[in-house]
């Protein structure tokens, strides 16, 4: 069995154009989304993702502006920024880039955002509107994707077993509660497997789908899967490549054996990402139609 790739760029665009058509009309009624970036230091990977979060944005039609501190900024720097970005009208989406320095208190400044603000689903206003099942505000924007994902491509969680590698707030949490949420598109039966799980491997081969974002190469072999499998690879992580100009390539936490057993995987490049950008202007664009709203 060869795997089937599951291509990310082709369905985020279909995303990115359902966003364009709202966008413009939101502008017909008198309202212009914004969306407002916060880069803190001088982080390469946040500098390079942000720039591609504003390519989409001026694609779609969506006004965005990115402010930057310095690496010295100091916690009360930000949240200031915060405090202004939350007052400002033009911005009805607020996303500060992570990771920041140390002194910064990251929670504190997601905390500090409106919720109605918040870019990524992160605020806990959102995170508990997420529990609760109302999915019409801002959803994190990577498990957002994933779901994207899964119902594009025809596979429908409901009745399956899913194992999710990894807890964090980002991804692994947030998706374990879309996936075992009673609704189309879901109702499955959800493992949460992280750095504590003794045997992987004992989960992952009783599992229909897969989700891996652990961040680390090779977290699943083929040898850990059922025949058939569905792989969904969040994973992004540099090893050496000395014939490369930069000196390293990207990979997953999939090995490549994995697309010997798998019916379909998301690849390195062009999979998961791309669907998390176009969360996030999905995200924005419900900010704006809300607030037109009056809600």
């Amino acid at each position: 069995m060869t795997a089937q790739l599951i291509d990310g760029n082709a369905i985020a665009a279909q995303i990115k154009a359902d966003v364009a058509s709202r966008v413009v009309a939101l502008k017909a009624k008198g309202t212009a989304p914004g969306l407002a970036a916060i880069i803190v230091g001088d982080n390469a990977a946040s500098i390079s993702y942000v720039s591609g979060k504003a390519a989409d944005c001026a694609e779609v039609g969506i006004f965005s502006e990115t402010f930057r501190l310095p690496e010295t900024a100091t916690h009360e720097d930000v949240v200031r920024l915060i405090e202004r970005l939350n007052a400002d009208d033009r911005f009805h989406a607020i996303l500060p880039q992570l990771p920041m320095p140390r002194q910064v208190r990251e929670q504190e400044v997601i905390d500090a955002m409106l919720a109605r603000k918040d870019a990524d689903g992160l605020h806990p206003v959102n995170l508990g509107r997420l529990l609760r099942g109302e999915l019409d505000g801002a959803i994190p924007c990577t498990p957002h994707g994933v779901m994207e994902l899964l119902r594009a491509t025809g596979i429908d969680p409901a009745g399956k077993h899913v194992v999710v590698v990894g807890r964090s707030t980002l991804v692994g949490r947030p998706l374990a509660v879309l996936l075992s949420n009673k609704a189309a598109g879901a109702n499955a039966t959800v493992t949460i497997c992280h750095t504590g799980t003794k045997d992987l491997g004992q989960f992952t081969r009783e599992a229909d789908i897969v989700v891996l974002a652990a961040g680390h190469v090779n977290t699943l072999t083929a040898a850990m899967c059922r025949p058939g499998v569905v792989v969904i690879d969040v994973g992004v992580n540099r090893v050496d490549a000395p014939t490369r100009p930069s000196g390293y390539r990207l990979v997953g936490d999939a090995a490549m054996d994995v697309r010997e057993v798998a019916s379909y995987v998301t690849p390195y490049t062009g999979g998961v990402g791309p669907m998390t950008r176009a969360m996030l202007l999905v995200n924005t664009v419900r900010a704006a139609e809300k607030l037109a709203r009056g809600e």
